[in-house]
C-alpha cells in the first residue's frame, strides 16, 4: 500500500518531488513511470531463460496500478433507457474511450502470452505436447549454454562475435549442435514471439500516428523536403523509375544511429510534404498535385520497410517529440505498454535468434558469416513494396485471432504457425495505415499518417 502510495503521489506532482511546481504533465509522468517499471524489471534480457516469480509477480503488481488509470477515461454514448412505465427514452451514458476499450485488452493479451503463459514464464517445463522432453526454457538446459564475455577464445567456440553486441555471454551448444525436437521447438517460439512482436509495433504505430505533431518539431523543420532528404536520396524518390530496395541498398545502415538518422529524414520530409499538400503551398513549377501524392506514397513505402526490416532501432525524433509533448493521458499509456512490450518481444527475439545461430554455425562452420540481426524479414521486402505501392479505395484489413494463436500452439502436430497476413497498405487521400485485429478486439494499426 506504501509502495502504490508513492508512485501515485509521484505521478501526481508530475515526478516533482518537491513540490515546486516544475514538474511534468501526466501524460509524460505515466508514460516514464510504465518505461522505468519495464526497464526495472525486464533489464536488458541477456540470456534465454525463465524470469524469476518475483519479478513477474512485481510487473503484473505495478502495471496493473499504472493501467488503472485507464478505467476513468470514458466517453458519452447514446444509451436506451427504459423507465418504470416502460416508456423508452434515450440518454447518455459512460464507457470507456473506444481505443482505450479496444488496446488495453489486447495488449494484456500479449504480456499474458509473452510473460505469463508462454515465452518467459516456468510452463515451459512442458509447454507442447509435441515436445514432452523440454526442460526449462527453450529446450534442455544441457542443450545449449552460456560463456561469459571474460571467457578464453577456446571456451567462447568458433562463432564470431557480433561487436554491436559484445556484452552479451556467447551461446555455446554441443558438437553436433542442438537436438531436431529442441531446433523445432526454437523454431516454433521464434514465430510465435514474431506474431507478438508484430501486433505490439501495429498498436504503438497506431496510437504515436493519433497524436498530434508539435508545433516545437513543426518549427525546427527544413524549408523543404529536398533538404531534409539530400539531393541522393531526393533524386531517387522523384524519379520516373522507384526502387525502395535500391535506395536502401544506397544507404549506409551499419549502425544504428544511422538508421535512426535516416528514418528521421524521411519522417520529416513527409510531414513537410503533407502540410504543403493540406495547405495548397507551391512546390514550385511543373509539379502536379499527383506526382506530390505520388512521392509522399514513396517516401511511406521506404519508411515502412525500413521500420519493418529494423524493428528494433530506436525511436525517431518524430515519435520522441510526440511523447514528450502529448497532453493525452491514454495516449501515453498506449504508447508506452506498447513500447515495453515491443521491445521484451524483440529482446526474446534476439535471444532465440543467437542460440539457433549457435546451433547453425555448429552444424555447418561456412556458415558463420551469414548472421542477420532479428527482423520481421520474413515478410518479403517485394511483398512489402507491392503491398505498399498497391493504392486501392477500398479498405484492406486482415484479422488474426490470438486465440486461434493459442490453439494452433497446443497442435501436436507441430507444425509450424502460419504467418500473419501480409500487411496491406490502402489508400484514402493521405493516410495508409496497416490493421491488426485480435478476436474481435481492435489491436489498433500499423499507421505512417500524421494527423
Amino acid at each position: 500500500m506504501d509502495l502504490m502510495k508513492e508512485r501515485f503521489a509521484k505521478l501526481l506532482l508530475g515526478e516533482d518531488m518537491s513540490g515546486t511546481g516544475k514538474g511534468v504533465s501526466s501524460a509524460l509522468a505515466l508514460s516514464n513511470s510504465i518505461t522505468n517499471l519495464a526497464a526495472s524489471v525486464f533489464g536488458e534480457q541477456r540470456r534465454l531463460e525463465p524470469m524469476s516469480a518475483d519479478r513477474k509477480a512485481r510487473w503484473k503488481k505495478e502495471i496493473g496500478w499504472l493501467l488503472s488509470v485507464t478505467d476513468h477515461i470514458v466517453e458519452f454514448v447514446p444509451l436506451q433507457q427504459v423507465s418504470e412505465d416502460g416508456t423508452s427514452m434515450e440518454v447518455m451514458g459512460t464507457q470507456l474511450r473506444r481505443d482505450i476499450l479496444m488496446n488495453i485488452p489486447a495488449l494484456r493479451k500479449l504480456d499474458a502470452m509473452l510473460l505469463v503463459r508462454k515465452f518467459l514464464g516456468s510452463s515451459f517445463r512442458d509447454p507442447f505436447q509435441q515436445f514432452p522432453e523440454s526442460k526449462l526454457m527453450f529446450c534442455d538446459e544441457q542443450e545449449y549454454w552460456y560463456v561469459s564475455k571474460n571467457a578464453n577464445e577456446s571456451e567462447k567456440g568458433d562463432a564470431p562475435r557480433d561487436g554491436e553486441k559484445w556484452w552479451i555471454p556467447t551461446v555455446r551448444v554441443p558438437p553436433e549442435g542442438l537436438s531436431d525436437q529442441s531446433r523445432r521447438w526454437l523454431q516454433h517460439q521464434q514465430d510465435l514471439v514474431g506474431q507478438v512482436l508484430k501486433a505490439a509495433m501495429a498498436i504503438n504505430a497506431d496510437v504515436l500516428a493519433q497524436m498530434e505533431i508539435p508545433e516545437e518539431y513543426i518549427e525546427a523543420l527544413p524549408k523543404n523536403g529536398r533538404e531534409s532528404l539530400g539531393d541522393s536520396i531526393y533524386r531517387t524518390i522523384t524519379d520516373d523509375y522507384f526502387d525502395p530496395n535500391g535506395l536502401l541498398d544506397s544507404v549506409d545502415l551499419s549502425t544504428g544511429h544511422k538508421i535512426v538518422d535516416l528514418k528521421d529524414r524521411i519522417e520529416a520530409s513527409v510531414v513537410i510534404w503533407q502540410r504543403k499538400l493540406c495547405n495548397k503551398l507551391s512546390w514550385g513549377p511543373g509539379v502536379s498535385l499527383e506526382k506530390r501524392e505520388q512521392f509522399e506514397e514513396r517516401a511511406q513505402t521506404v519508411l515502412l520497410i525500413l521500420k519493418h526490416k529494423f524493428p528494433g532501432s530506436a525511436q525517431s525524433s518524430l515519435d520522441i517529440s510526440k511523447i514528450q509533448y502529448n497532453k493525452d493521458v491514454g495516449f501515453a499509456i498506449l504508447e508506452s505498454y506498447s513500447r515495453a512490450l515491443e521491445s521484451l518481444a524483440f529482446a526474446v527475439l534476439s535471444r532465440i535468434e543467437d542460440v539457433l545461430y549457435a546451433d547453425t554455425v555448429a552444424r555447418d562452420p561456412r556458415r558463420a558469416k551469414s548472421r542477420r540481426r532479428p527482423s520481421l524479414e520474413d515478410d518479403s521486402t517485394e511483398s512489402l513494396v507491392v503491398d505498399a505501392t498497391e493504392a486501392t479505395s477500398a479498405k484492406s484489413s486482415d484479422s488474426f485471432c490470438w486465440q486461434e494463436l493459442e490453439d494452433r500452439s497446443l497442435d501436436s502436430g507441430g507444425g509450424k504457425l502460419r504467418k500473419i497476413p501480409r500487411i496491406g497498405r490502402r489508400k484514402s487521400m493521405h493516410v495508409d495505415k496497416v490493421e491488426v485485429n485480435v478476436c474481435g478486439v481492435g489491436a489498433g494499426s500499423r499507421s505512417f499518417s500524421h494527423r
